[in-house]
């Protein structure tokens, strides 16, 4: 986690305070009201990935994100959870505000750290610096036990088979979800720019894909297909209304599921230019988009698929949509498979929007190796942690039962995400109280519902075993987060006789990062004496000792200290 300090070490040391008021058109836009905590990651400012994120690239990183597998997968499980046809379409219609006061906050927050990607991390770190690296640890042990995009991986892996024809086993399956991910992970690791341009088109084909479907579904309402009896399911649509608790509560967190990346682009603020204007508007229009789409889909599902069928429909709605609408022609193959390249494209801007999540952890110095995890070499794209959600995606993908691999990964994955919000600051938006209260209503509601007991027992939720195991899991990994910040940042260095300090080191292409040392008790003295709590150290040399030792460590080759 960190490394021993010798206080005779021969460091190099460059002076760099000067850090606000650079270039806003290359997305930096510190100034004094918005200055963040000098415990927090050292601010770069000059983005190592580059500035390939604009209005558009903003606009479908979230699209992508939100439109994935969720509108194509879930809509029949939701309807066997909420029991009827008004109740499942009112969740859809509340998933926006709900959505909504997420992303307000959201914008907030970015607002008050422009020049900082990763989005929870960094807000996390801004609002609670005490105790200190008490929660940059535990989201950092979070982020890395849950990078992994299992279920779209899942349902891309489903929906090719499907579009084949051919009924898989369940490692067959497996076998083409880790295929599609090794995909994603060569794409991403090429090129920050190819990766963005790649998603951005994929998207733009999602929302085609979804207009389409609308657009079905209205021929079907109009009785202009095969369909019998297209208007069927909207009579009587509140017969049916379930009253269980857990169902409810699980119906909720897969609305949440399928509204999830709405927030995706503020993870690459740093590579956004002028990203407090930019995000302000292309964000909220992400969302609204997506939104009316949603509910238009819902609205054809319904239309063509009989309530029963499509409440047992599994991960597979949509497909059973082509089918009752087009039968078993060619175009019934073909539009799985573009349902594939959507969960494909939502997988990409996964990996994009979470390998910064990963890399900002890491420059908190939290991750062990820092500058491994911090660092954009060879290809100028994050390498490790790239490599990290793609290995841990393909292990939840082989380990977990395929039958309720979906379900368990969209569970746990949920339970819940908490939106904190920090102290009120002058900043270009800031979201209504009542937007705050109703987002933190919401995640009390995901928190408290799911050990309700489903109608069918211990066994009858929505997967094989025991109802509320993603709960358990999801509390133990919160466990697991307190027990590695207490052993790390407190047993340790009580029984070895050092505390934890920082210092600020600079990599390639303009990256920075923490470093923690452990500094032994009998130096902290020194230390303290001669560095700030940023880990800057105090400059005490002259000039031209610096320039001395400028040239000896660039003939080295090796990192500069940054201060």
């Amino acid at each position: 986690m960190g490394s021993d300090y010798k206080a005779e070490a021969d460091t190099t040391i460059v002076t760099d305070k000067s850090l606000e008021g650079l270039d806003t058109d290359h997305g930096y836009e510190d100034t004094p009201e918005f200055k963040q905590d000098q415990t927090g990651a050292p601010v770069e400012s000059v983005s190592p990935l580059g500035y390939d994120v604009g209005w558009l690239g903003i606009l479908f990183l979230n699209v992508s994100m939100m439109v994935g597998t969720g509108v194509f997968s879930t809509p029949g499980t939701i309807l066997r959870l909420t029991g009827s046809v008004g109740l499942s379409l009112m969740y859809w219609v509340i998933g926006l505000p709900i959505a909504a006061a997420g992303l307000a906050i959201y914008m907030e927050l970015a607002c008050m750290f422009p020049n900082r990607s990763g989005a929870e991390v960094v807000y996390l770190e801004q609002a609670y610096p005490r105790p200190k690296y008490f929660f940059p640890a535990a989201f950092a042990v979070q982020s890395v036990i849950l990078s992994f995009s299992s279920s779209s991986a899942i349902v891309l892996g489903q929906y090719l088979w499907y579009a084949g024809g051919v009924e898989p086993t369940n490692w067959q399956e497996k076998g083409l979800a880790v295929a599609g991910m090794t995909v994603i992970l060569l794409i991403t690791l090429i090129s920050n720019k190819f990766a963005m341009r790649l998603s951005n088109v994929i998207a733009a084909a999602k929302v085609v894909i979804l207009v389409f479907i609308a657009i079905t579904g209205l021929v079907v309402l109009g009785g202009h297909t095969k369909v019998e009896e297209p208007r069927a399911n909207f009579h009587n649509i509140w017969q049916g209304t379930s009253s269980n608790g857990y169902n409810l509560a699980n119906a909720l967190v897969k609305i949440n599921f399928s509204f999830f990346g709405s927030t995706n682009a503020f993870n690459v603020m740093a590579e956004i230019k002028k990203p407090i204007k930019t995000i302000k508007v292309a964000a909220p229009v992400s969302l609204a988009i997506v939104a009316v789409l949603y509910n238009l889909a819902n609205v054809a599902y319904l239309a063509a698929i009989p309530k029963a069928q499509m409440a047992s429909s599994a991960e597979l709605t949509a497909a059973l949509f082509f089918k009752k609408v087009f039968g078993f022609s060619a175009g019934a193959r073909a539009l799985p498979a573009l349902i594939a390249v959507s969960a494909f494209g939502h997988l990409l801007a996964d990996m994009i929007g979470g390998s910064r999540v990963i890399r900002e952890c890491a420059r908190q110095g939290i991750l062990p190796y820092t500058a491994f995890w911090s660092s954009t070499r060879p290809f100028g794209t994050p390498l490790a942690p790239l490599l990290l959600k793609w290995a841990l995606t393909c292990i939840v993908i082989v380990a977990c039962p395929a039958g309720d691999a979906f379900n368990f990964v969209v569970d746990l994955q949920s339970y819940p995400s908490q939106r904190q919000r920090q102290g009120i600051r002058r900043v270009e938006f800031q979201v209504w109280n009542v937007a705050a209260v109703f987002s933190i209503l919401v995640n009390i509601f995901l928190l408290v519902m799911p050990w309700y007991p489903p109608a069918g027992g211990a066994n009858g939720g929505d997967v094989s075993f025991w109802y509320a195991t993603y709960c358990v899991v999801g509390l133990g990994i919160i466990a697991a987060c307190a027990g590695y910040y207490a052993v790390w940042a407190k047993v340790l260095p009580y029984f070895g006789g050092y505390e934890i300090r920082q210092e600020v080191i600079a990599l390639e292409n303009g990256a920075r990062a923490h470093h923690l040392v452990k500094v032994p008790k009998g130096e902290l003295a020194e230390w303290d004496a001669t560095h700030d709590e940023e880990g800057n150290a105090i400059e005490t040399r002259s000039v031209e000792e610096k320039e001395k030792a400028d040239e000896r460590k660039s003939e080295e080759g090796s990192g500069v200290y940054i201060a």
